[in-house]
């Protein structure tokens, strides 16, 4: 089993990206809820939304 090694660059931009994907995902669903409305105009499914919202913060 190969172990890999991360420089301090990439795990703070690791770090950051996944900080990004929790705040947008907390925000689509405040969204969601509060104004269903503005998810329809963006163009998203509200069963997109809700799959978005459900991934864990490390997946795209």
């Amino acid at each position: 089993m190969s172990r890999r090694h991360y420089s301090l660059a990439t795990l703070r931009r690791i770090f950051a990206t996944w900080d990004q994907r929790i705040r947008f995902r907390w925000d689509l669903a405040q969204k969601a809820k509060d104004n269903p409305h503005l998810i329809d105009d963006i163009g998203l499914t509200r069963h997109e939304v809700e799959a978005e919202i459900a991934k864990p913060f490390w997946r795209r």
